[in-house]
């Protein structure tokens, strides 16, 4: 069992063959069409960028979904409540011409992350031969596993690498068949695995061999880096942006497709050869980052409880820095979604205890609802846009099978 593993770690190639092509000008880009003309009722996708940018799909219902966090079940159950997945087991788009949005942290604090990744791929292939889409934009963590940052990933995380490293061996190295079938087959391994002690002294190596593993799959240039780097970090869709933390005035003008290349060519390894920065910071670094930034989800109106008439002066003094803060918040949002010429902003990152909600008159939507086992275990929400029209679709029980709708500006 260990020179197996040993095996599939060695005879890992450099690159798979999902390797991002490099675009050397800053002011290209490429379009592509998604879609053809199905029974001529809607005009076909296109994309803009690369990775993906901007997005027309006109007349397309859009769902999002936001931090899934490596719980595979838990992202299948919010799937399903958006339309797009079957709920029989096998893994089928349902979706028809929609377009599915997953607004990055796939990674860390779950055990089935490359699963959820898998289940992603395979439904966009799907959705394209229906006319529909699939696209994920990157988060913190993706971008934090492919600096090494490895502080939050899950045990079983570390295990799945490994596995999967094992069965990508077993496919003779073939990118697309072991990573669009991965998440069938991890399921089938895990089971057969189950009745393994974890904490044995064979166990204890395994999770050397994991972090290993990990290591091998995600630094710059490694296979599932090369995955990640197909997405964005910053998609508009329509009068719709979509990023996993928040977009700031100074994103817009240092330019949404050149960072999402820059992030793109730095996940690809392509960036350590080219010469330019190794890890693009306006977009991966620091509080006010794109996959950092938590300005718009954060809410700073809460008053503890406290009546307006009961208010002492400290109190009032500190509402009035609140509404002022708010005022200075929204004027932030209207400034980035004009110059992006949207309607709003739709982010995750932030947990939001009370579901996905809108604030600052509807110009940004918060849909990270922590529902990971790993974060806050909640039931699964989804946002739908559909008309230039967004409503909230959520389960009404411990059940994905009754669903209630509030509808939203």
């Amino acid at each position: 069992m260990q020179s197996m593993a040993s095996m599939s770690l060695n005879s890992l190639p450099i690159q798979p063959p999902s390797q991002p092509r490099k675009l050397t000008d800053p002011s290209s880009s490429s379009s592509s069409s998604l879609a053809p003309h199905i029974g001529g009722a809607l005009k076909p996708i296109l994309v803009c960028g690369n990775p993906p940018t901007f997005v027309s799909a006109p007349g397309r219902r859009i769902v999002a979904v936001g931090d899934l966090h490596g719980d595979l079940a838990k992202a299948r159950c919010a799937l399903e409540m958006a339309g797009v997945l079957s709920s029989d087991g096998r893994d089928l788009w349902t979706g028809g011409e929609t377009v599915l949005i997953q607004l990055g942290d796939i990674f860390d604090r779950g055990e089935d992350e490359i699963a959820i990744l898998s289940l992603l791929r395979s439904l966009n292939i799907q959705a394209k031969a229906n006319g529909g889409a699939v696209f994920q934009v990157n988060g913190n963590h993706e971008t934090m596993n492919v600096e090494g940052d490895f502080r939050y990933v899950d045990s079983g995380g570390f295990d799945e690498c490994l596995d999967f490293l094992e069965y990508l061996n077993d496919c003779e190295h073939n990118w697309e068949e072991a990573f669009v079938g991965w998440v069938g087959v991890s399921e089938r391994m895990k089971d057969q695995k189950m009745s393994q002690n974890r904490w044995g002294p064979w166990n204890l190596v395994k999770r050397q061999q994991g972090v290993i593993a990990r290591s091998t799959l995600l630094r710059p240039g490694g296979p599932l880096a090369c995955e990640l780097a197909r997405h964005a970090v910053v998609l508009k869709v329509d009068d719709w942006v979509f990023c996993h933390g928040g977009l700031l005035p100074h994103h817009v003008a240092y330019g949404i497709e050149r960072m999402n290349r820059e992030v793109s060519n730095w996940m690809g390894g392509l960036s350590e050869r080219d010469g330019s920065p190794q890890i693009p910071f306006i977009a991966t670094r620091g509080y006010d980052s794109v996959v950092w930034n938590r300005l718009y989800s954060r809410d700073i109106s809460d008053l503890n409880g406290h009546q307006i008439n009961q208010a002492t002066p400290l109190l009032l003094i500190w509402l009035s820095v609140s509404d002022f803060c708010a005022y200075e918040i929204q004027s932030i949002l209207e400034e980035t979604v004009q110059a992006l010429g949207a309607k709003a902003m739709v982010v995750g990152h932030t947990p939001q205890t009370t579901g996905v909600n809108c604030t600052y008159n509807c110009s940004v939507w918060r849909i990270d609802v922590g529902m990971s086992s790993g974060v806050l275990n909640s039931q699964p929400e989804v946002l739908e846009i559909r008309d230039t029209k967004a409503r909230v679709i959520r389960s009404q029980r411990d059940t994905c099978s009754e669903l209630q709708v509030v509808d939203y500006a």
